[in-house]
């Protein structure tokens, strides 16, 4: 079941990312743009998806467009929430503990991807050969 500290592993492996401790929660950014984020269960959540961010935790990720986060969210309703706040759009919000590990992996690094500028691209393809 990945927690918190495998997002902070996942992101600390990426150039130029950094972890900073939000009013809702650990956010990750790279160059101030932010790519993941821990959510908080603001008032402007709607009610049912708000009583699930303060039940367990979730986490935000960016996603290229509103077609990525509709396939995510259809293709697993159990783990991908269908809303939570237009703040930060387009993104798609998931149960940490549901999601599986290399899921994980990959949501976080796509989301870093969206967010970094080219030359850090370059990096982290030259890093892994």
């Amino acid at each position: 079941m990945p927690t918190l500290d495998d997002v902070s592993r996942i992101a600390a492996a990426l150039p130029g990312s950094e972890e900073r401790e939000m009013t809702g929660g650990r956010t990750w950014l790279v160059r101030r743009k932010t790519y993941a984020w821990e959510c908080h269960p603001w008032p402007s959540i709607p009610a049912d998806v708000r009583a699930i961010i303060a039940a367990e935790t979730v986490v935000s990720v960016k996603v290229a467009d509103e077609l990525d986060r509709l396939a995510l969210v259809q293709a697993r309703p159990d783990v991908f929430l269908h809303t939570t706040t237009r703040w930060g759009e387009p993104k798609v919000a998931f149960r940490l503990a549901a999601i599986d590990p290399r899921h994980l992996a990959e949501l976080v690094t796509e989301a870093w991807y969206l967010q970094a500028p080219k030359y850090l691209h370059r990096e982290l393809d030259a890093a892994s050969g």
